[in-house]
């Protein structure tokens, strides 16, 4: 069994300039991604990290905690309006080429959702091994929000007074059907998911890993403020 890992961290980010290598907790923000894939590497066999980016920046700070890389990212997929299955599978694709090997498995670190263990890794991976059938699975946590409750949409008329997704007599959000949010911390993928062309994450085949504590994808300035004071702080003390 191969497993090859993927850390994506495109550079230009808008929403947090430099976010992928930007300092947190005394760690630049792609260090913590790179040990918890030097952890999972060193719990199985065959496996090996690469980094897809368009920077030569966010590679030498990559390679100062650890994870060198010869690989850059092709122009036409370091843009806002690729999907990063296609990046995925470029690196993919690469890595089998120069390891002159075929991948069983990827499993995609998301650099700006750091919050996650060992443990989550090596649970989430079995449920996936477990379900022959299943493609891929991705980690979410359980929905703030219901879309069976207290979610609303605009109609046509212009107006938010219809429920999005409408569930019959569901009047509280106790009894509504459970709901979870992708937290974009990381995806499993079978081989095949690349072979029969799946062009996003969820498909008619996918599981889910709940993670059983806080997950958080920093898309804002106000993200990262909250992810170095829980660190800085002692306050995330599964990530010990």
């Amino acid at each position: 069994m191969n497993i090859l890992i993927t850390i994506c961290a495109r550079g230009g980010s808008k929403g947090i300039p430099g976010k992928n290598i930007k300092s947190i907790n005394g760690m630049p923000l792609i260090g913590y991604t790179i040990n918890i894939a030097n952890k999972f590497k060193a719990s199985f066999k065959n496996v090996e990290i690469a980094l897809s980016t368009d920077s030569d920046e966010i590679r030498e700070v990559a390679c100062s905690c650890g994870l060198s890389s010869d690989y850059k990212r092709p122009d036409y997929l370091a843009n806002d309006t690729v999907g990063k299955i296609d990046a995925i599978k470029d690196i993919l694709l690469y890595s089998e080429g120069k390891n002159h090997c075929k991948y069983d498995y990827v499993l995609d670190l998301d650099v700006t959702s750091p919050l996650r263990t060992l443990q989550d890794l090596e649970d989430a991976f079995a449920i996936l091994q477990k379900d022959e059938n299943a493609v891929n699975l991705f980690s979410v946590n359980e929905a703030g929000r219901s879309p069976y409750f207290n979610m609303v949409e605009q109609k046509s008329n212009g107006y938010y007074a219809q429920v999005v997704k409408p569930a019959g007599n569901v009047f509280t959000r106790q009894s509504a059907p459970k709901c979870y949010d992708l937290n974009a911390s990381f995806y499993f993928y079978r081989r095949c998911f690349f072979e029969e062309g799946y062009r996003g994450a969820i498909t008619d085949r996918s599981l889910v890993y709940v993670m059983p504590h806080i997950c958080f994808d920093m898309d804002h300035p106000i993200d990262f403020e909250f992810m170095s004071y829980l660190l800085s702080n002692g306050k995330l003390d599964f990530m010990s």
